[in-house]
């Protein structure tokens, strides 16, 4: 069964036209939803639209909307009225420009629909200006009327349809600065920088959605089979993270934890490191010789001052430092 179309009309560039239907291109149907119930006979509740000062309910053809002029003083607003209310881009998407896609910042993006042509005799205009974008690398912006608010689209190609994804305008969307200014301006060190950058390059890879499941709808799902079956429902409580303290420290267990080793502890904030040994460490054979040449010299020296030489003794068996 082919998907119903959200909105039906045509896709403009200049006196290029033709006719296009628009799907949503997500759904939320397969998420696990819930009823409101009354807990005494476990019958579901029904919302009912009533009246603000007599509290009684107001069935659907009594209802009208209302625009406020004044305090309590309501402008009476009927279908009709709103019918009259017709511009171009109520039934025309015309593409009004084309822009690098890397310019749209994506805080005005918003929701995703699947345009196609909506009969054969469409197909090949739609193809041309498919392809021409495509060919130029660039995303077409276009408005259409939905739901009775004309909406910005940003039109991109996809295989062969078009993706019609929906913008929020400029008063819609807040600016950064309430939010950012208080942000100082902080001077990173080297080191730190060097070792973020080689846990993000740890983690580098390719988009794939597949690889990212819903957990919590996954957690729900068990949930809700453990209370079918009667089972006891455990609950899970992860450990909440907290602010890091010292952010070097944190920074190497989180390299080492990457490469499964572990590192040694670093010196608490204002701790003085201890000096390093100018000498390297020998290594454990040279050591454990080391160690053994200062008694094989006295025991030469007395070998050569004797006229007869001692009868041969066993060589010391030495153990290697490291090996038991």
């Amino acid at each position: 069964m082919a998907p119903r179309p959200y909105w039906k009309g045509y896709l403009k560039l200049s006196l290029v036209s033709c006719s296009v239907a628009l799907y949503p291109a997500t759904s939320s149907s397969e998420r696990i939803s819930f009823n409101w119930l009354n807990r005494a006979t476990g019958n579901r509740l029904k919302q009912l639209m009533v009246d603000s000062d007599t509290n009684e309910p107001v069935e659907r053809d009594e209802r009208v909307r209302g625009y406020q002029v004044a305090k309590n003083d309501y402008l009476f607003i009927e279908d009709d009225d709103l019918d009259t209310v017709e511009i171009e881009s109520s039934h025309t998407i015309e593409i009004e420009r084309f822009v690098p896609k890397s310019e749209i910042d994506p805080v005005y993006l918003d929701s995703p629909y699947y345009l196609a042509p909506n009969d054969k005799v469409a197909e090949e205009a739609f193809a041309v200006i498919r392809d021409a974008m495509a060919a130029e690398g660039v995303a077409g912006l276009g408005r259409a009327v939905i739901n009775r608010r004309e909406r910005l689209f940003m039109l991109e190609p996809r295989d062969k349809g078009i993706v019609a994804t929906s913008l929020h305008y400029n008063y819609e969307v807040r600016g950064d600065e309430a939010y950012f200014e208080d942000i100082p301006e902080i001077k990173i060190p080297g080191e730190m920088l060097d070792l973020a950058k080689h846990i993000i390059g740890t983690k580098r890879g390719h988009f794939d959605i597949a690889a990212f499941d819903d957990r919590y709808e996954s957690a729900l799902a068990e949930m809700i089979k453990a209370k079918q079956a009667g089972r006891p429902i455990e609950a899970t409580r992860p450990a909440q993270p907290t602010n890091v303290i010292n952010l070097m420290e944190a920074l190497r267990k989180s390299v080492a934890a990457e490469k499964g080793t572990k590192v040694a502890a670093a010196p608490a904030s204002g701790e003085e490191p201890k000096a390093k040994k100018s000498a390297a460490k020998p290594a454990p054979r040279a050591a454990a010789e080391a160690r053994a040449e200062p008694e094989r010299k006295p025991r030469a020296a007395k070998a050569k001052a004797a006229a007869v030489p001692p009868p041969p003794r066993a060589k010391p068996e030495r153990k290697r430092a490291g090996i038991h």
